[in-house]
Parts: C-alpha cells; structure tokens; sequence
C-alpha cells in the first residue's frame, strides 16, 4: 500500500505543477479540448500538440506520455478518462485503468512525482465522490513505492473538500 504521506490534495492550476510529470484529462484524439486539456496544450505550447498529433490518439482507460516542453513538469501523461453513462458501461474500470496505467508509466521513466487532476469529473460527468474513491484505493493499492509524491490537484476548494474527505479513510 502506498504510504498516505505521500499523498497531497491541493487546490490550484495543474499547468504550474513543478512535478515529473502532470496527468492530463485528455480525450480520445489527445489534441487538446476543453477544461484541463486545453489549459495544458495552452501552457505547454505548440510542441505538444505537434507530439500529440504523432500518438494517433488513445483509448479509453489508457494513457500515453510527452515532454512538458513550456510546463513546469518534465512530463505530460495523457489519460483517457470515461464518459459517465449512468455507471453501467464499464466507467469505474475504466477510470481505475487511466490511474493504474499513469501510474505505470511513471514506473517505466523512473518518474519519482505526479500530480493528476480529476480525471473525468468535469464535462464527462463522472460523479466527483465516486470518482475520488476510485482514485484513493487505486493510488493506494497501485502506486510504487519508487514514487516520492502523488499529488492530487483540484481545480477549486469545493472539489479538495472531497477528496479530502475521501482520502481521510487512508489514514484510519
């Protein structure tokens, strides 16, 4: 299990994350959107949309990694994330599995830090607690212990209140 130290909730701007790499909240084609993803290919600057372009897109539950060019992050892991559909089109496994392979990846590059937004709780709708619980036991059980940090970076106050509260049960 991976130690609860090692794990901060914060609230802020991922693009200003001076990590290994960030996660992106991505969509399929990886060329950037809305919300996290566009505020990512903003700062990163025009190379990473060119890198992008290069990755012919990615699945569902999966992710692919970049340089971080303008970013403070060496890094840019972009994840899939699932589209909530009521919860009965495979979402929960699908998001574990946007998780569990960042948390791969960061293991094959020797990546000692991330920091990850909420995947999928935005326009796609997952619902915030559930998915702050699927984030929580597959970190904890996921994560190795080469990782230094797993920071989880929330776009407002509001949202690091669940994921404290969420998060609160690692130590009990």
């Amino acid at each position: 299990m991976f130690p609860p130290e090692r794990i901060e909730i914060v609230t802020g701007d991922i693009t200003r994350q001076a990590v290994d790499a960030i996660v992106n909240a991505a969509n399929e084609s990886l060329l950037g959107g809305g919300g996290v993803d566009g505020a990512i290919h903003r700062a990163a600057g025009p190379e990473l949309l060119a890198e992008c372009r290069a990755l012919n897109g990615c699945p569902t539950g999966e992710c692919k990694m970049t340089r971080g060019y303008q970013l403070p992050a060496k890094h840019v892991i972009h994840c899939v994330g699932p589209v909530w559909h009521g919860g009965e089109r495979g979402e929960d496994e699908l998001l574990a599995g946007c998780y569990r392979a960042a948390l791969s990846l960061a293991k094959a590059h020797g990546l000692k830090s991330l920091a990850f937004p909420a995947i999928s709780t935005g326009v796609y709708a997952f619902p915030l607690e559930r998915a702050t619980r699927i984030a929580r036991d597959t970190v904890r059980a996921e994560a190795d212990e080469s990782l230094d940090l797993v920071r989880f970076v929330c776009f407002d106050e509001s949202t690091a209140e669940t994921y404290r509260r969420v998060f609160a049960t690692l130590t009990a």
